[in-house]
């Protein structure tokens, strides 16, 4: 019997052989352009079971990165003390990218770059400290958005609503807050660690150091049909105004529309991912950046994984990663060993230990404060969660749902 595959989902179920990531890994995804009906990109795994981010931790391996950075240098002397006080912007809220990315360009390269930070939803006490110790060790002025915090409410929990997408309005922010900052300062270089493309977008884009302009601006006359939290932003404001629960003006979208790209074509801007110029490894920037930065990990193990220090800024983002696994059938702890497989930090009997005992894991040390903040009732998340499982990963079993297949090759229809 032929399976329902929602999202766009290849229908059938590949693991990379290599590195157990599956084939149901979507790629990065313009997000104000995301409805439930969207059809997503996935990791590309070839016919002998090779996943494209396998292939490019080969190529890396390979690359002189001496070459690359002799490039970075000639990048930052064009634009080094000529839009007055700041040379670049980092965008961050404290992990470990943004703490090496930050001190590295400032005492490495002799840049002063301008912290630009777009706040989690709720911040970890830790998380919180780590944002505080990257602005006070690395001497850097940091901007923060003027945001309405009732629309980020609201439009978090649209997201869940409406895509199971808690993390969005994130996101969202975190794409375009710090493009919005480049305009008003007139500063057009932008530096991101880690190109995302290494962990499950198509292999091209690893050979470009540029962000696409497309992930965090837009090309429409009318920014009322650009999507947030799942539905078209003119019907947002129609649920907001028809409703007396919900105190927010219009003029509070204005923060989360992206820029039109003729005006980021007109400043010449430039989204670079460093880690394209020098060689990035998570493992070596979160040393670096603790030793330096005062970056500390969380004080305990991750729900849904065995790491400590990957993504804890936000208390929601152990709920975004749960609905990664509801949605896709791969959880924290298969992203986390997949790509410390690449790294040569695990190696794949190993890593599907960890798969087999932490994916899937329920995240319930914030849940309930989060729903509460949320105005969610735990039971109705719950009840909403089953309604994005796809057909073809899960099966209702005994009273519980299970997955079909799994990277240890134990799922109900394995």
């Amino acid at each position: 019997m032929k399976l329902n595959a929602l999202y766009g989902l290849p229908e059938k179920v590949v693991f990379c052989k290599k590195t157990l990531i599956s084939n149901q890994r979507p790629s990065s995804s313009i997000e104000f352009a995301h409805n439930f009906y969207s059809k997503k990109s996935t990791l590309n795994i070839d016919k002998n079971g090779v996943s494209d981010t396998w292939k490019y931790s080969r190529i890396k391996k390979k690359i002189n990165f001496k070459i690359r950075e002799n490039l970075l240098l000639r990048l930052l002397d064009k634009h080094r003390g000529k839009y007055g006080k700041y040379d670049c912007i980092v965008p961050g809220s404290g992990g470990k990218d943004s703490c090496y990315a930050t001190h590295i360009l400032k005492y490495k390269y002799g840049m002063n770059p301008l912290t630009v930070t777009w706040p989690p939803i709720l911040y970890t006490d830790y998380g919180k400290n780590n944002y505080l110790n990257w602005i006070k060790s690395c001497k850097v002025k940091n901007i923060l958005p003027n945001r309405d915090e009732n629309l980020m409410k609201f439009l978090t929990r649209e997201s869940i609503v409406n895509l199971m997408h808690p993390f969005q309005s994130f996101i969202i922010g975190q794409k375009i807050f710090p493009i919005k900052t480049a305009l008003e300062y007139e500063i057009p270089l932008i530096f991101y660690g880690e190109n995302e493309a290494e962990h499950g977008n198509k292999l091209k884009d690893n050979y470009s150091s540029l962000r696409s302009a497309y992930f965090f601006a837009h090309n429409t006359s009318n920014s009322d049909d650009l999507y947030l939290a799942g539905k078209k932003i003119k019907d947002l404001k129609k649920i907001i105004n028809k409703s007396n629960k919900y105190k927010i003006d219009d003029k509070s979208f204005n923060i989360f529309m992206p820029p039109n790209i003729d005006i980021v074509k007109k400043l010449n801007l430039e989204v670079h991912y460093l880690g394209y110029f020098i060689k990035w490894i998570p493992q070596e920037t979160y040393y670096y950046s603790v030793e330096n930065c005062g970056f500390r990990p969380r004080p305990f193990r991750t729900q849904g994984t065995y790491s400590k220090y990957n993504s804890i800024d936000d208390k929601i983002d152990d709920l975004h990663y749960y609905t990664t696994y509801i949605k896709f059938g791969i959880g924290r702890a298969t992203y986390d060993a997949s790509q410390e497989i690449r790294n040569d930090h695990l190696n794949i009997e190993e890593a599907k230990k960890l798969i087999k005992k932490y994916d899937g894991e329920f995240p319930n040390m914030y849940f309930d404060e989060i729903m509460n903040y949320l105005d969610i009732e735990p039971k109705q998340f719950h009840s909403m969660v089953n309604k994005f499982r796809s057909p073809h990963l899960w099966r209702f079993q005994d009273k519980i749902w299970k997955l079909r297949h799994t990277a240890n090759k134990d799922g109900v229809d394995d």
